[in-house]
């Protein structure tokens, strides 16, 4: 979130676990022409007929104010995916999710295609547990269809009190019939930065969402671990979170230069975010992990990257959330979520509905490796050589007592490369990067 005058802004989307903040704004409307107060008079008498009619001849009594209610849903929802009204009910949920733990699934959606879509699950949640995986579409939440369903109530029902139970269908690509999904609902804490070593040369920083800690957390990495020739940051399901931290986060390798810039009509909410010398680790090679659960901030951070020519990027297409959105209350009880700016990379091209091209495209998988009938090594040979003449001689006495096996967890190992391609790939690009370096020396 960016703190201004007028509120915080986050650069992320509606979720079951995150909070949103609240901004007041001027009246967004403008002086007008004679002609165009005229043709303003027209539209609304035009709507107020529309009001009287299906007051008067509509199968169900309605009164005015559930009417106007259903016309300015359907004006925020059909404005974009992310604009929506908050009703009373909304409102005060999202006032109670802003101020304390609340129970949720770890899930980041959107509205995709008018779709409600899972952008990604975060790791160790109830969701990313149950096996909910990016771009799967939830076709039901309980017994309630999804169709015709807004954002925020999706998101109202599928928060809770911790230890409940969810039902969700899920429709999911390559699968030939809808999947059912049992989770529990739980107080949702987040890790956001995690950090692990390939080899002895290349350091590994996984980045699960923007929090106001990323930018402290990876500093912190790097300067723990100042003999690494190379870096991989992995942003693949990493749904965005803070503006500030996405910013702060392509200052620490950027040293000049528009790092992101947001734009609207109105003129104050735009803004130039730019990179500033001091502090940055310029020599380091880069390679960026995204696929299509990457979203805003981490799109904001890749993309940026990208521009300044100093990252390559690996993987699959990002999801193209590149749009701003603005808490508005229109009284005390009720409020609008609006999209009020974009953002743009230091290019000029935007994220909103087009995402971030990867610069090498491998979808995930396990890297296929033919091996031969015989394949020991000298050492591995001799081990098992060894073995199989104390079988023949009977020997199979107490085995010999090893000292404690040095901690992996810190380590990811040749075994865990070579189930996840994407990685494989970025590893080996990034060894290539190293060596060209060093020859440049």
């Amino acid at each position: 979130m960016i703190k201004r005058k007028r509120g915080l802004i986050a650069a992320g989307f509606v979720s079951a676990f995150t909070a949103l903040t609240f901004i007041w704004t001027p009246s967004l409307l403008a002086k007008s022409d004679t002609n165009d107060t005229v043709s303003k008079l027209e539209a609304l008498s035009k709507f107020t007929r529309v009001i009287g009619t299906i007051e008067k001849y509509y199968v169900d009594d309605l009164t005015i104010n559930q009417i106007i209610e259903k016309a300015i849903k359907g004006l925020m929802t059909n404005l974009d995916a992310h604009s929506s009204f908050l009703d009373a009910k909304s409102f005060k949920e999202m006032k109670i999710q802003t101020s304390g733990e609340f129970g949720g699934l770890g899930v980041t959606v959107g509205m995709r295609d008018g779709a409600l879509t899972v952008i990604a699950p975060l790791e160790g949640t109830p969701a990313y547990k149950a096996g909910l995986k990016s771009g799967d579409i939830i076709l039901k939440i309980d017994d309630k269809s999804t169709l015709n369903m807004t954002l925020d109530e999706a998101v109202s029902l599928m928060r809770g009190k911790p230890k409940t139970k969810i039902t969700l269908t899920i429709v999911r690509k390559n699968e030939p019939k809808p999947i059912v999904v049992t989770i529990v609902r739980d107080i949702i804490k987040i890790k956001s930065v995690y950090t692990k070593k390939i080899g002895n040369d290349i350091l590994y920083i996984r980045v699960v969402s923007f929090d106001k800690k990323v930018v402290t957390d990876v500093k912190r990495a790097l300067n723990e671990n100042p003999h690494a020739k190379g870096l991989i940051i992995d942003l693949r399901n990493n749904p965005g979170g803070l503006l500030d931290q996405a910013v702060g986060m392509v200052d620490l390798f950027v040293d000049k230069g528009v790092i992101v810039s947001q734009k609207g009509r109105i003129k104050e909410e735009n803004q130039v975010y730019k990179a500033h010398s001091k502090g940055t680790y310029k020599n380091i090679p880069i390679v960026v992990l995204v696929n299509g659960g990457s979203a805003s901030a981490s799109e904001i951070v890749s993309g940026s990257l990208q521009d300044h020519r100093r990252a390559v990027i690996v993987g699959e297409k990002t999801f193209g959330k590149g749009s701003v959105q603005i808490i508005m209350p229109i009284n005390k009880k009720e409020a609008l979520r609006l999209t009020i700016a974009r953002y743009y990379l230091p290019s000029g091209r935007t994220i909103q509905a087009v995402g971030v091209t990867p610069d090498i495209n491998v979808s995930f998988g396990k890297v296929t490796v033919e091996e031969s009938h015989f394949s020991l090594k000298e050492s591995q040979l001799k081990e098992h050589l060894k073995g199989e003449l104390e079988k023949i001689n009977g020997k199979n006495g107490e085995k010999e007592k090893k000292g404690p096996k040095p901690a992996k967890e810190n380590i990811i190992t040749t075994k865990e490369l070579y189930n996840d391609n994407q990685l494989k790939e970025g590893a080996d690009i990034l060894r290539a990067l190293i060596i060209i370096q060093e020859k440049r020396k």
